[in-house]
């Protein structure tokens, strides 16, 4: 395998995906069809953009449900946090507590993601995935840390994030890749 190919594959990728998820809710469907454009890159499959806007269509029919409970998990978060700033008893841990529970559900997300295939159903990909962040620390940590580079990347460099996206779609394919090795 060609290792500048494959991260060039993921640059783009990472395009792709961002341009996807631009309505915003349609962020786990956009990286649905990104892991598996890179399943099939890796597989040596023939697959492109007409692959991808056809995977991010079939996972949108019931992915988009997917972000608008990330945006209300995001909701909730601010709310605890408001709490913290409010300075309630006991506002700090229900913060702390909040902040974990959002970075699980995004990996779990993400994971989820990570296993889609057409026809497959979100519920049942959350649930499985839900269980396997909490069984493979190594692999949510990983997910953890790409997330955190494509917040600094963004934070630093705003459109670098858009590429980054691309490099935590190829992680989160090689941590389901690996799971499925064991």
């Amino acid at each position: 395998m060609d290792r500048f190919g494959l991260f060039s594959e993921c640059l783009l990728t990472g395009v792709w995906i961002a341009v996807a998820a631009l309505p915003l809710l349609t962020f786990p469907a956009a990286f649905a069809a990104g892991t598996r454009h890179l399943r099939r890159h890796l597989a040596g499959e023939q697959g492109g953009l007409g692959e991808f806007v056809t995977d991010a269509r079939a996972a949108a029919r019931r992915g988009w449900l997917v972000g608008v409970s990330v945006w209300a998990a995001g909701a909730l978060l601010w709310l605890d946090l408001s709490a913290v700033r409010a300075g309630l008893p006991g506002g700090p841990f229900v913060g702390a507590v909040g902040i974990l529970a959002l970075i699980g559900y995004l990996v779990a997300v993400l994971r989820a993601a990570a296993s889609w295939e057409p026809g497959g159903s979100w519920r049942t990909l959350l649930a499985a995935a839900g269980r396997r962040t909490v069984r493979d620390p190594a692999g949510s940590l990983l997910l953890v840390c790409g997330m955190a580079v494509v917040v600094l990347s963004g934070a630093l460099v705003l459109p670098l994030a858009v590429p980054v996206v691309g490099a935590v779609a190829a992680a989160a394919t090689a941590v389901e890749a690996r799971r499925l090795a064991r």
